[in-house]
């Protein structure tokens, strides 16, 4: 089994013992259409620059597809890939980069393939919605994981037997799983400062003006001061309270306990300092999280109205309803004017 080997560290006052690599370290990424591509150059982009900086060929990696060809990202650039699914080709680590609604991504010969990469010895990744693949290949049972927050809602209804956490990346022996986004220029250097040492990672993090080397498990999203441009601690708590019981939503009054003041002073709290009350805040939290379901999982409409905090799927229809139906009277009033 291919295991990531442990950053080396010197010992104090001493110079890192130089360790000249016994080969270039291949690496796959397979590209599903819609990638996004800020994820898949984050991932690529520190290979190469590891590469220039020590002068050696440390990485090299090629690039696989469905289908094969020219695979298209979601901003419309196309990769040209140069293997096929389900080839011998070769890799220590493999990525499968992912993004759109992975949840309606089925392919069985991918799934073959990267469990046939697995049981040749390959470290299995996923980036962005690409744990999402993984999981649908049975390759992260009893595993760890993260993926995009966005992704989140419908795996873990599609999964509720698998350990996610919202970080940036999990390393869980031969399977890594990342969030997207920049996080996979950590999970990168991460791997370049765990192969060739840590002058080499902090070399690269700085090339791409990337200032600090951010650990596996910090958060994935702004805390909620940053988010919503709030310092109040009151409004804070109950925000966080929110966000965490979508499927049971809690009551004003345990809301305004929360915040320990009363009702009323709470709906002053939120129309003050977010500019809505606390009904609609809390509401539309529901209706994105039904929104995400909708689009990125098979669930029936009634399944989702539950957990979403509705009594019914009409009942999560009629308030989507209400939610579009300003926006339409303000493009009617806007026509006529």
């Amino acid at each position: 089994m291919s295991q990531l080997p442990e950053p080396a560290r010197a010992r104090p006052g001493r110079k890192p013992p130089r360790v000249e690599p016994a080969g270039p370290v291949r690496v796959g990424f397979v590209l599903v259409p819609d990638f996004p591509l800020m994820a898949y150059t984050a991932a690529v982009e520190p290979l190469r620059a590891a590469n220039t900086l020590s002068g050696c060929p440390l990485y090299e990696w090629w690039h696989a597809a469905p289908g094969g060809g020219a695979v298209r990202a979601s901003n419309g650039v196309t990769i040209l890939t140069d293997v096929e699914v389900g080839s011998a080709r070769e890799a220590e680590r493999v990525f499968v980069c992912a993004g759109g609604n992975p949840a309606g991504f089925e392919d069985p010969a991918l799934f073959a393939w990267l469990r046939e990469l697995a049981r040749r010895g390959a470290t299995i990744g996923g980036i962005s919605g690409g744990p999402y693949l993984m999981a649908r290949a049975g390759l992260l049972d009893g595993r760890r994981c993260t993926l995009h927050w966005e992704h989140v809602p419908a795996f873990e209804e599609r999964y509720p037997g698998l350990d996610v956490v919202r970080s940036l990346y999990e390393i869980a022996g031969d399977r890594v799983t990342c969030s997207g986004g920049i996080a996979a220029l950590d999970l990168m250097l991460h791997l370049i400062e765990a192969d060739h040492g840590p002058g080499l990672a902090a070399g690269v993090s700085d090339w791409f003006l990337h200032n600090q080397i951010r650990e596996g498990l910090s958060p994935q999203r702004m805390d909620l001061r940053q988010r919503f441009g709030v310092r109040d601690p009151r409004l804070l708590r109950v925000l966080a309270a929110m966000e965490a019981n979508l499927e049971a939503p809690l009551s004003r009054e345990a809301l305004a306990e929360l915040a320990r003041v009363s009702v009323r002073q709470l709906e002053r709290l939120f129309r003050a300092l977010l500019g809505r009350g606390l009904h609609r805040h809390y509401l539309d939290l529901r209706l994105d999280r039904a929104h995400q379901l909708r689009r990125e999982s098979a669930l029936e409409a009634s399944e989702i109205a539950a957990a979403t905090g509705f009594t019914s799927a009409d009942e999560l229809s009629r308030a989507e309803r209400r939610r579009r139906r300003p926006a339409a009277v303000a493009s009617v009033s806007s026509g006529r004017s």
